[in-house]
């Protein structure tokens, strides 16, 4: 039986900070728009207060979860027990999305470790805090982080990661707007 939760509690913020991966959703308001879900990993979730949490955004192929926070500014992070006793938790809210422009940057990218790429941290006020029971989640053995897009982004330096930003990170795949790279 799921469970409703006033707050982030210290017992299920240890919990959510100890799972090793967690998915973004959201949607534009487009009927026709494609809905996004995207796996978030490394050490890039951290609880800001009782309703309030972050992660740091770094810099891939799509920007799909920024251009649907610019336009509506809904979202749910979910993550599931891959290893101990099954469990869900879904943390739906209101983001919006704070780039090295804002001048809340340095302070909410201190909570973070310092990954080269990073283009975004995007905090959430939750309005809905869930568990529900993940008995189908499978069990799943944790190995190790991918260095993948830490390597990638080093590779492309600091001119080549904001030509990759403006050719990929401008505009959603549905048109939105996104980053503006300089």
């Amino acid at each position: 039986m799921g469970k409703l939760y006033e707050e982030i509690t210290a017992e299920l913020a240890a919990w959510l900070k100890a799972q090793q991966v967690f998915f973004v959703g959201t949607a534009p308001l487009s009927a026709n728009g494609l809905v996004n879900c995207s796996p978030k990993g490394m050490d890039t979730f951290n609880i800001l207060g009782p309703r309030q949490v972050a992660y740091l955004d770094l810099t891939g192929s799509g920007v799909e979860t920024i251009a649907h926070l610019r336009e509506n500014g809904r979202i749910v992070i979910m993550f599931c027990a891959f290893s101990g006793p099954p469990k869900i938790v879904r943390l739906h809210g209101t983001g919006d999305v704070i780039t090295p422009e804002s001048p809340e940057w340095e302070s909410l990218r201190q909570g973070f470790p310092e990954y080269p790429g990073a283009r975004a941290v995007i905090r959430v006020q939750v309005s809905r805090i869930s568990d529900s029971c993940g008995y189908a989640v499978p069990r799943m053995e944790y190995l190790e982080e991918r260095d993948v897009l830490i390597r990638s982004t080093e590779a492309k330096g600091v001119e080549g990661l904001k030509k990759y930003q403006r050719e990929k990170n401008a505009r959603s795949l549905d048109g939105l707007p996104a980053l503006d790279a300089d």
